[in-house]
This record gives C-alpha cells, sequence and structure tokens, in this order.
C-alpha cells in the first residue's frame, strides 16, 4: 500500500444544522453566490432557510440557478460572470452533484483568465489543473455523488457531446453543510439513483484497487451493506429519516477519500457512463446501473481479482460458494442487479431508448479522455475499445 490522504473540507452533520449556514459563511466571504438547480428549494422552503441563516449573519447573496442535471459548461460560464460582476468572494452550493460540481468549476474559472472548460479532461493537449478556487460551502440535498466533501467534479458540453472531469486540491470546499432532512423531500426515483451512485462509488475501487488493502475492502463492503439497507428504506418511505441519514452518510464516505485511501483504483464505469451520458444526456446514475452489472459480468470472466467477488457475493447477497468462484461471483451480480431494479434503476440501454449505433463511439470518446501506456482504460483489467464495446453490447 501507498497510502496519501488529504481532506481538509470541514464537516459539520447533523438535523437542523441548515440552520449555522450564516456562521459559517460569514468565516469565508461577505457575498455569497448561491448556485442551485431547478427551483426545488425554493418550492420546499430550504432556500427560503438558507437565505434566512445568511441574512442573520449579514452575508450578502445573488442566485444562479437553473444549473442542469449534467452541468454545462455554459451554465459554469454564466456563474463565473455573476461573481465578476458582482463581486461575489464565496460560493454556497445548495442541491444535488450537479449544483456542487457547477460551483467548484465556477470558483476556480473565477480565479482563471482563460475558458473553464481547458480545466475538464477531454482529451486536449494541454490541459489547466486549477491552483486555487474561491471558498466554497456545500448543503447537498440528495444523498448520491459525495461532492459536498471532495475535490472533483463533472461538467457537460453540450456543443460537443462530451462530460469528463477535474479533479484536484484546490477544489476541496471549506465546509460541507449537510442537513439529512434536506432529503425528506426528495422524490423515489431520485433516492433510488442516488443509492446507485454511491454503491458504484464503492465497487469501483473495491474491484478495481491493489491488492493487499484488507481493511479498505471490508469498509468498502461494509459501507455498500449499510447503503442497501438503508437505502431500500429510503425508497420504500422517503419520510424516514434514520434511514435518509445513513444514506447520506454512506454517500459523504463512499468518495470522501476514506474508504479508498491506498486502494488507487479506476473508476472505469464511471468513465464509460460519462461519455454516455455526455452523448444521450442521461441521468448519470441510470447509466450507472446499466453498465456496472454489465462491466462486473465481463470482469469476471475476463480476468478480475474473483476472491473479491467472491467476497462481494458471500457478504452482501449470502451466495453460497460450491466451490467454483465463477459460479458464485455471477450469482451476487444476478442479485445486485435484481436490488437495482428494486429501487427503481434500468439494468438495459434498451429501457432508455438507446441503441448499440454509438457504441464505438463511446468506446473512443472514453479512451481518448483517459487511457493507459497501451492505450487501454485503466482498470483490473484494463479495456480495450473492444472490450467497452463487449460490455455495452451486453447492456442492450
Amino acid at each position: 500500500m501507498q497510502i496519501s490522504f488529504y481532506n481538509p473540507t470541514r464537516l459539520v452533520f447533523g438535523k437542523g444544522k441548515l440552520k449555522e449556514l450564516g456562521s459559517y459563511a460569514k468565516e469565508y466571504g461577505k457575498k455569497a453566490l448561491i448556485v442551485y438547480g431547478g427551483g426545488s428549494i425554493k418550492k420546499n422552503g430550504v432556500f427560503d432557510s438558507a437565505v434566512a441563516s445568511l441574512k442573520d449573519a449579514g452575508i450578502e447573496f445573488v442566485e444562479c440557478g437553473g444549473i442542469e442535471p449534467n452541468p454545462k459548461i455554459d451554465s459554469v460560464r454564466r456563474g463565473i460572470e455573476l461573481v465578476r460582476s458582482n463581486n461575489c468572494d464565496l460560493i454556497i452550493a445548495i442541491g444535488g452533484g450537479s449544483a456542487m460540481d457547477a460551483s467548484k468549476v465556477i470558483g476556480a474559472g473565477a480565479l482563471y483568465d482563460g475558458d473553464p472548460w481547458n480545466m475538464i479532461f477531454h482529451g486536449q493537449d494541454n490541459v489547466y489543473i486549477p491552483t486555487a478556487c474561491m471558498p466554497i460551502i456545500t448543503v447537498p440535498t440528495l444523498a448520491a455523488t459525495g461532492s459536498e466533501m471532495n475535490p472533483g467534479a463533472v461538467i457537460s458540453n453540450s456543443e460537443t457531446k462530451e462530460k469528463s472531469f477535474v479533479q484536484t486540491d484546490a477544489l476541496f470546499p471549506k465546509v460541507a453543510l449537510v442537513d439529512p432532512t434536506l432529503t425528506l423531500s426528495v422524490p423515489k426515483n431520485q433516492t433510488g439513483y442516488g443509492v446507485c451512485d454511491i454503491i458504484v462509488h464503492l465497487t469501483e475501487s473495491y474491484f478495481n484497487g491493489v491488492d493487499g488493502t484488507p481493511i479498505q475492502d471490508e469498509f468498502a463492503l461494509t459501507t455498500i451493506k449499510n447503503c442497501m439497507k438503508y437505502g431500500l428504506r429510503a425508497y420504500k418511505d422517503g419520510a424516514d429519516l434514520e434511514a435518509r441519514e445513513q444514506v447520506q452518510w454512506s454517500s459523504i464516505l463512499a468518495l470522501n477519500g476514506f474508504v479508498n485511501c491506498g486502494t488507487n483504483g479506476a473508476f472505469p464505469v464511471h468513465m464509460i457512463e460519462h461519455t454516455v451520458s455526455g452523448i444521450y444526456d442521461i441521468t448519470h446514475a441510470a447509466g450507472l446501473a446499466i453498465i456496472n452489472p454489465a462491466w462486473m459480468r465481463f470482469t469476471i470472466t475476463h480476468g478480475g481479482n474473483l476472491d473479491k467477488f467472491v467476497s462481494f457475493s458471500s457478504y452482501l447477497f449470502d451466495v453460497k460458494s460450491d466451490g467454483d468462484k465463477v459460479k458464485t461471483a455471477l450469482a451476487g451480480v444476478d442479485k445486485y442487479e435484481a436490488f437495482l431494479k428494486e429501487i427503481g434503476c434500468p439494468i438495459r440501454f434498451s429501457e432508455l431508448s438507446i441503441d448499440d449505433s454509438k457504441f464505438a463511439e463511446i468506446a473512443d470518446t472514453t479512451l481518448k479522455v483517459i487511457h493507459d501506456e497501451n492505450g487501454n482504460l485503466p482498470a483490473r483489467p484494463a479495456l480495450s475499445k473492444a472490450d467497452i464495446v463487449a460490455i455495452l453490447n451486453s447492456a442492450k
């Protein structure tokens, strides 16, 4: 194991914490850009509560609403202009991963003279990696991406049909103000998608990481189990606050760097899905729900770490082994896929009216964004273009 762990984000977690927003905001600025999505926070009272706390602390604010589910670079550019024209010195993201991801690139872009799309890895020769960012406070209203406490962001370009990421320490939020009561109004479908996203964050590092990380492996499996148990409860009863709390905590742990520190695992399913949703503009977790089981089945029969797949199957789904590791592993994937269906996720591209006409293009674009020295997608084992196409075809 080679371990380097760094996370400077202050986590403030618990029921009613939204009322403390102003007290944290005044530590970092006097005028905030509030970034949010489609406007649900104005309908459910979250916006009003946040603004009341800011006003009590003497914080002025400017709104940047309308951030899309797959946040677009044009919205980022609009946010940067709002920051500059209104002399904002702080960004507050209220919403799901899209609002939080957009805020990070807005915060870095406001301190950069070039086009913020240069920060997003999309196969360009010269990538601008931000070294500075405005202070950001994240207030998640959905348990899914874990963006509230990590330094990554995923942005789409509607003109080029590209979707990719930036990740660098400068993008860590200053504070993650996590109030699970804000997720009580999340609809069933978004709850299920969020649970899927959390699980795939964990399976990516678990299956693609290096050997010799037993603590991380057990931690990942336990977090998945917790997320499945309480995620199903939250899906069935959105008012179940205990379930909402546990799913929110799972979301944070899944991608704040702690569970997977030292595993150095690649994220091939996410890389492929980014390309898919960049082209088709589908919900990120819907794509993950389709691709992840397909990737698992391919990997099991093409040199993946069978022992980890057996542990996954036995610990999470109580699959009894008869000594045939491949059979045991595949049985676990079947049960995992059944769970995804139970929480309302699609498991085949046909459910989203996506055919195989662009599978080769998806593979090429994914490999343009990220590849190893042999031109393959980093994974365990690494994936060629033909491998990616085979995985996609198996999920038709």
